[in-house]
């Protein structure tokens, strides 16, 4: 699915990833955290191509291509989705027009037929139902007006409309109250399958322990310096990442 080899990568000059090495299998959900400038969100927006990272060395590789040539419109077609710790606000186009245009775009990369505007609305409505969302939020300018919980939920209403097989979840969590919180990692896990995968950014714990995530590494300077099950976010919790420092 995804094989990131020896990343070295940063922005504006200064240098934020030193050899990040991660292989994320089908079906898989890892969770990488680790404190404010250790180089999470760098990761997860060079996976997703947004513009201005540099890379100087290494490869990301995703079902068997090097994404890092492609531009973030291209991995998206490929299947790669990236929910956004600040979701951008889209004034004036409505949800509705928004996630049919996107998922026909999608549709049409795979060379099927596009979906009508009935069978979108049944589809949609359906997704709907799956992140507790009302259908006023279709006619609804993409995430204007919305609250932080709103937002994120948004975001994974996205993410369930166009079943991407690798999700990237950047500080889903944050901002969020526990109603919401559960809210958005049922929709995430009604997702989830032994295709899709998924890389969740966070800083706590407390998103892990709704996701249940297979596996777990605390970046550090820009380095993955250990890996393991729910244990060690339960480890951090309570020890910090002082002890893992060097």
């Amino acid at each position: 699915m995804l094989k990131i080899k020896n990343l070295h990568a940063g922005v504006d000059g200064k240098t934020i990833l030193n050899g990040v090495n991660l292989e994320i299998n089908p079906g898989e959900l890892h969770a990488i955290m680790g404190r404010n400038g250790s180089g999470k969100s760098t990761l997860a927006n060079i996976i997703a191509g947004r513009e201005n990272y540099e890379v100087s060395t290494g490869s990301v590789i995703y079902n068997g291509k090097n994404i890092l040539e492609m531009p973030p419109e291209d991995r998206s077609l490929e299947g790669i989705f990236m929910s956004f710790q600040y979701p951008v606000v889209i004034p004036g186009v409505n949800n509705t027009y928004f996630l049919k245009t996107a998922l026909n775009s999608k549709l049409k990369h795979k060379g099927l037929k596009e979906i009508n505007a009935a069978n979108f609305m049944r589809l949609i409505r359906e997704k709907l139902k799956l992140v507790d969302m009302d259908e006023k939020y279709l006619s609804r300018a993409v995430n204007d007006g919305f609250s932080g919980g709103e937002k994120k939920r948004n975001e994974i209403l996205q993410m369930l409309t166009l079943e991407p097989e690798f999700s990237i979840l950047d500080e889903t969590d944050s901002g969020l109250d526990i109603d919401a919180l559960k809210i958005v990692a049922k929709g995430v896990n009604n997702f989830r399958n032994k295709k899709r995968s998924f890389l969740a950014i966070t800083h706590y714990q407390r998103l892990l322990e709704y996701m249940e995530p297979d596996f777990i590494h605390v970046l550090i300077d820009g380095k993955i310096v250990k890996s393991g099950g729910m244990s060690l976010a339960i480890e951090l919790e309570q020890k910090g990442y002082s002890w893992l420092e060097k």
